[in-house]
């Protein structure tokens, strides 16, 4: 197809975003402040704050018991295992707060890479020293020794001051409290602001009133420094941007090794199970034949049927190539499509445009991700036309897009946390665009139209 092929939009990149909501009115910020105490995000935020103040004050003991008694030991040399072993307590405290985070906050946190250490004992110990996961842990348990205990301490003051406030008149009434003033004249009064004593029911009343506003600000308050506590949290206990792309990499280097490993199977499998019983064949036919020639007989049957069998067997090894690097891949990623689109069953349109001719690999990677793409449509989706565009992403990048008119409905992508990844069917394709620091994007409403598109870098990695 030409370039210049009618070609339906199709978005590449991300999807548009959603509208952003409406402003609230007033009517909905007035509705959700008098909800706030009622919901259970505010009792989950509260009861979060109730055991950041706990185990604040259970890490100051960690912290100072752990760090004084393995300084003073170290002299005996018993201080050495004991810090190495506090130091790697740290990752059992972001444990602690990432559950936590995840459950109370609904804040969750990737978990960090596992603990690895160097080979024999001084690798062990170096690598407990240096590990930084485990640093940054007590870091942030440093932060919330003082952060959980002394803002903790002080919110428990403001909801006991704002509870008691509320109820005051309860015991006012119950327990008809007296004070009396300079002058000795008694009031039933139980508080007093200088010489202003709250003893009528009418002041007493908009006493209370005071703390049963109080009440509808405390989740707010809770919310403030729930939010304060999650925002330490995702910097010191998430895994960072480098640590994000460490993993990246190991999960792009398994990807790739199990790719080729299945490629050298199915190569092994389809040699043995038919090229090599082919050759075989073909031995034997020409045996039988220098047999019958030495005897005087007529082998031109025999030789007639090596020669099918070995142009056969000539048809299966370039199959098989075909399978490893696509003969029409030498003329370029667009001929090479080309030959796709012909092949498919169901019409293709094609539209390719690359300014820069891609890399071996990034053309490699984009070919049979486009066949694999074209062969799930013919089988799943119904449809009756496909549209297949390869167009510029920037600077240093392509976008390969498959859209078929079909029923939709296909797997979408699932959101982890701090990665997005690709279920079902299509995690194949996802694994082979991050090994060359790719990703995957599929819309697919159910009724269609499908979009998965696929972006590569064009260098490679």
């Amino acid at each position: 197809m030409n370039e210049t092929a009618a070609l339906p939009t199709i978005v590449l990149g991300m999807p548009d975003p959603e509208p952003a909501p409406p402003p609230a009115s007033p009517g909905d910020m007035l509705r959700a402040f008098l909800l706030a105490p009622f919901q259970a995000r505010a009792w989950k935020e509260f009861a979060y704050l109730i055991i950041a103040f706990v185990l604040g004050c259970i890490a100051a003991a960690y912290l100072f018991v752990g760090f004084a008694g393995g300084v003073y030991s170290i002299i005996v040399l018993i201080g050495i295992p004991v810090l190495a072993c506090v130091i790697l307590g740290g990752r059992v405290w972001g444990r602690i707060y990432r559950v936590l985070n995840a459950v109370l906050l609904n804040n969750p946190m990737p978990e960090p890479q596992p603990f690895t250490y160097r080979p024999g004992v001084l690798g062990w110990f170096r690598s407990a020293y240096t590990d930084r996961t485990s640093w940054r842990a007590l870091l942030f348990l440093l932060i919330q020794c003082l952060f959980g205990m002394v803002l903790g301490y002080g919110l428990l003051v403001v909801v006991a001051v704002v509870g008691f406030t509320a109820l005051s008149p309860i015991p006012w009434a119950l327990l008809n409290p007296t004070n009396v003033d300079e002058n000795g004249v008694e009031h039933h009064s139980m508080i007093q602001f200088n010489e202003y004593f709250l003893d009528t029911w009418p002041r007493v009343l908009g006493f209370a009133a005071l703390g049963v506003l109080g009440c509808f600000l405390l989740p707010w308050l809770f919310r403030f420094v729930c939010w304060l506590h999650g925002l330490f949290a995702l910097w010191l206990l998430a895994p960072t941007a480098g640590d994000r792309r460490v993993l990246e990499l190991q999960e792009s280097r398994r990807a790739a090794v199990d790719d080729s490993t299945a490629t050298l199977r199915r190569l092994e499998r389809d040699l043995h199970d038919g090229t090599q019983a082919r050759l075989v064949s073909i031995a034997m036919m020409l045996g039988r034949a220098e047999e019958r020639l030495a005897s005087g007989g007529d082998a031109t049957e025999l030789i007639a049927q090596a020669r099918t069998g070995s142009k056969e067997a000539l048809t299966e090894l370039r199959e098989l190539v075909r399978g490893i690097h696509p003969p029409a891949l030498d003329l370029g990623l667009e001929a090479a499509l080309e030959t796709l689109a012909a092949r498919c069953a169901i019409p293709v349109e094609l539209r390719v445009l690359l300014p820069i001719r891609p890399s071996p690999a990034i053309e490699a990677i984009a070919y049979f991700s486009v066949a694999e793409m074209l062969t799930n449509v013919v089988k799943h989706a119904g449809a009756n036309r496909i549209w297949v565009a390869v167009l510029p992403q920037g600077a240093d990048a392509l976008a390969v897009s498959v859209r078929d008119n079909g029923q939709g409905g296909a797997l979408q992508p699932v959101e982890r946390p701090g990665e997005t990844a690709v279920a079902g069917g299509l995690s194949g394709l996802a694994a082979r665009a991050r090994s060359v620091d790719g990703s995957l994007l599929v819309d697919s409403p159910v009724g269609g139209p499908t979009v998965v598109t696929m972006v590569l870098p064009v260098a490679g990695p």
